[in-house]
């Protein structure tokens, strides 16, 4: 284990060489992009600014999420204000009942008994 960990450190201290190639690579591909960046600037300046909706519908993913979104929205107000028959009325969970019986509900089913039981 000493003769590996030797050459580790001499490897650590010894630097390999870069070849010329991929300097010259890295170089041609800096001027490439300042060029471009110069030409980017100018062509920014040209454009107009987009407006804070624009940003925001872009920033959502366009028109078709935006559907997406607004039909989402829809059903979760549908089913919030009507839910089905298995979930508890949001009107009685918080104390507002229409009814002067004391049953807070139509009926019993196995889900509010449990949810009575585990309150």
């Amino acid at each position: 284990m000493q003769e590996l960990d030797d050459l580790f450190a001499a490897a650590r201290h010894t630097p390999a060489p870069m070849p010329d190639r991929l300097t010259q690579a890295i170089l041609a591909d800096a001027v490439s992009a300042r060029t471009e960046g110069v030409a980017h600037v100018a062509e920014k300046q040209i454009r107009p600014r987009l407006g804070k909706w624009r940003q925001l519908l872009m920033a959502i993913g366009g028109l078709p999420a935006l559907g997406g979104l607004a039909v989402a929205g829809a059903a979760g107000v549908w089913i919030g204000l009507s839910p089905p028959s298995f979930l508890p009325d949001p009107a009685q969970l918080v104390g507002y009942s229409d009814s002067s019986t004391s049953v807070p509900y139509d009926s019993y089913d196995l889900a509010v008994v449990l949810g009575e039981e585990m309150q």
